[in-house]
């Protein structure tokens, strides 16, 4: 018998920092670094993978949390990686329409931001 395979989230790190007005956009690298830090306390048994771009573009990975710099794309770089992802349980964590249309051509399931950032959190 063959176990099952482990489920990957995939976080659109601009989309969901930019879903909640509490002053990302002031610091956008640390805003990343705290929603990483956020989903490295999730214990759903997942891979995460953190995609982040711009300003974002190199902060570490941590323990459970991948961090994949996107080269250019954010959106395009989520999109390879549903693709390569295939074949396994994967969620896609995004509010962008255009994005999640493109992402459930390769079987990803989508989810919006309150998923792993609740709207009311880190709110002045």
């Amino acid at each position: 018998m063959t176990e099952p395979l482990t489920s990957v989230l995939i976080v659109d790190a601009a989309n969901v920092v930019g879903s909640v007005p509490d002053g990302w956009w002031r610091d956008r690298r640390g805003a990343a670094e705290r929603l990483r830090d956020r989903l490295a306390e999730r214990d759903a048994g997942e891979e995460v993978i953190l995609v982040v771009e711009g300003a974002a573009r190199g902060i570490a990975s941590v323990p459970r949390v991948e961090v994949d710099s996107a080269p250019g794309s954010g959106d395009d770089r989520i999109v390879e990686l549903a693709a390569a992802h295939a074949g396994r349980p994967c969620t896609v964590v995004t509010a962008d329409r255009a994005l999640r249309e493109r992402v459930k051509a390769y079987g990803a399931h989508c989810a919006g931001p309150r998923t792993v950032r609740p709207s009311d959190e880190d709110t002045p």
